[in-house]
C-alpha cells in the first residue's frame, strides 16, 4: 500500500490524494490520511510535537517520517520527540513545510513507506 501524494499546500490548508476534505494540519501514512488535532495531544508550538502526535503514522510501519513544522518553522520538534522516533528504527527528516511536503512526494514516488504530520500555517 502506497502513502497518498500531497496535491496541495497553501497557508492553513492541504490537500491530500484520495481524501474528499481539506485540512489545516494534517497526519499521512501508508493507505490513509487525516487532520492533525492537536487537542487530542495538548501540542502547542512550544514545546512542539510530542511522541503521542507521531504513534498513529509510525504505527503503519513507515522507513521514514517527515514532519513539517509550519510555513515560518515557529512549530517546534524536541530532541526528545526526535530520539523516540529514531530508536523506533525510522528515519527522521524535520523541515519548513513547503520542503517538507516536497521531500515527502519525492519519497512517495520513489516507492518509499513514509508518513508525514505536517502543519500548515506558522
Amino acid at each position: 500500500m502506497s502513502s497518498p501524494q500531497i496535491v496541495s499546500l497553501s497557508w492553513g490548508e492541504m490537500k491530500v490524494q484520495g481524501s474528499p476534505s481539506s485540512y489545516k494540519d494534517c497526519k499521512v501514512w501508508p493507505g490513509g490520511s487525516r487532520a492533525w488535532d492537536w487537542r487530542e495531544t495538548g501540542t502547542r508550538h512550544v514545546p512542539g510535537v510530542q511522541p503521542a502526535d507521531l504513534d498513529e503514522v509510525l504505527k503503519s510501519d513507515v522507513d521514514t517520517l517527515v514532519i513539517g513544522c509550519g510555513m515560518n518553522k515557529v512549530l517546534q520538534v524536541p530532541s526528545a520527540t526526535l530520539d523516540f522516533v529514531t530508536q523506533k528504527g525510522v528515519d527522521v527528516r524535520v523541515l519548513q513545510t513547503e520542503k517538507a511536503v516536497a521531500e515527502y512526494n519525492r519519497l512517495v514516488v520513489q516507492g518509499a513507506k513514509v508518513g508525514g504530520v505536517f502543519h500548515s500555517t506558522c
